[in-house]
């Protein structure tokens, strides 16, 4: 059996879970009420900070699911995005429109990488 180790576990989710040498790390938000760029840049920010906990890094990322509250903002968010991301080492990456969890919110990125 393959151990599963739970990295900031709290009563309705985990902020990142390992299992089978993968990192699954839960949708990260930024500051409320920030613009797409801040909140951008605050989630990447703790992106790594998940990651680094995992034993891992960006360089390490196998997909990335990306939710706007307005897609509208796709190149403010891609211009974030793209002075992040390890190139070279871009991952698998879907960009979608939702209505996230509160109105303050503008962005939220899902990632996986291999530990």
């Amino acid at each position: 059996m393959t151990d599963i180790t739970r990295i900031e576990p709290g009563p309705r989710m985990s902020g990142a879970v390992i299992h089978n040498g993968i990192a699954h790390l839960s949708g990260q938000v930024g500051t409320p009420g920030a613009s797409v760029k801040v909140q951008t840049e605050t989630v990447l920010a703790e992106i790594d900070r998940l990651l680094a906990a995992a034993g891992t890094d960006k360089t390490r990322l196998l997909t990335a699911q990306i939710w706007l509250a307005d897609i509208g903002t796709f190149a403010e968010m891609n211009a974030v995005w793209d002075a992040w991301v390890a190139p070279g080492n871009t991952p698998a990456r879907w960009t979608g429109e939702a209505k996230l969890a509160a109105p303050e919110y503008t962005v939220e990125i899902i990632v996986t990488a291999a530990v």
